[in-house]
């Protein structure tokens, strides 16, 4: 009997698969990741949209289209918080709704909701059981996954930090995970700024519960715990660096209101990039050369 394949669809939950990739092989079972974002991924993505959603809801369609007709499954949780403070955007909420309406896919889901003591090793181990898996076996397997996460996030802030160490200019690349990762939102940008000489710094790459409590030096009352990470980055690293690339894609609410935010509190050189074309990057490019003129101009105090 063939193994069952469950499909991770890339983009909005990226960082979160290498632990569902260990809990589900562990298990047995073979997991298949969507590819990079690609043309075929955005015309997909557009395809079973509307206007209305953000850019990377757009991508994250597309990515679990690419996916119908490889898997038998497809991995979509619901998530809402991690407590009162800690607030996902509704994205989050809504895009198990939204998949299960617009596929005929069957999605393995799970809701994270600290509030109602919901959170994710019972996710996981929910629908390990509706693999056909016993309780034991999943919380195995969630044990195991979790000690190989941790290993991998352990070499992911070595990493950072001694990037931080170098000598060499460096910018933060501020953003959500599933953005700045991206094959077209975020990896043209990174490779423009590494041919210019640049370390980028990654604000998703750094230890969570430093930045998360960072944020409060910045303002207290942030809600949204993606953005809590991204500013709390920006002031554990604000010494070390040469300038912040903010990069969201529109119409991205939370995103509109805590970058304002930031470059009005931070004397750094700041360059707010909102992605919404995603055909071409000559724009960004101007821009991106305008940012590093800005940087080189301060270090010569012209």
């Amino acid at each position: 009997m063939d193994k069952v394949i469950v499909g991770i669809p890339n983009g909005f939950f990226y960082k979160y698969h290498n632990l569902w990739k260990y809990y589900l092989e562990t298990l047995g079972i073979r997991v298949i990741f969507s590819k990079p974002t690609d043309r075929e991924i955005i015309d997909l993505g557009m395809k079973y949209s509307n206007d209305e959603m953000c850019t990377s809801l757009k991508n994250f369609l597309g990515h679990i289209a690419y996916l119908q007709d490889k898997c038998d499954y497809v991995i979509i949780p619901r998530i809402d918080n991690y407590g009162t403070n800690n607030q996902m955007c509704t994205n989050f909420m809504a895009i198990y709704d939204l998949a299960n309406n617009t596929f005929k896919k069957p999605i393995l889901n799970f809701n994270i909701n600290y509030n109602k003591n919901l959170d994710e090793k019972k996710g996981l181990i929910k629908i390990g059981l509706e693999l056909g898996k016993s309780k034991e076996q999943c919380k195995q397997a969630y044990n195991i996954a979790l000690i190989k996460n941790n290993k991998d996030l352990k070499k992911q802030y070595i990493t950072e930090y001694n990037k931080l160490k170098k000598d060499n200019k460096k910018f933060l690349l501020m953003g959500h995970s599933y953005n700045i990762h991206d094959n077209v939102i975020g990896r043209p940008i990174v490779e423009f700024m590494k041919r210019a000489g640049f370390e980028v710094i990654y604000s998703d790459a750094l230890p969570e519960e430093k930045t998360l409590n960072l944020s409060h030096n910045i303002c207290k009352y942030l809600y949204f715990k993606n953005n809590k990470e991204s500013v709390g980055a920006l002031e554990l690293c604000k010494h070390k660096i040469d300038g912040v690339i903010m990069l969201s894609s529109f119409p991205c609410g939370p995103d509109s209101l805590v970058n304002e935010l930031v470059i009005k509190r931070t004397e750094l050189p700041i360059l707010n990039l909102v992605i919404d074309d995603l055909s071409s990057f000559t724009g960004i490019e101007t821009r991106l050369e305008s940012f590093i003129d800005v940087i080189n101009s301060k270090e010569l105090n012209w």
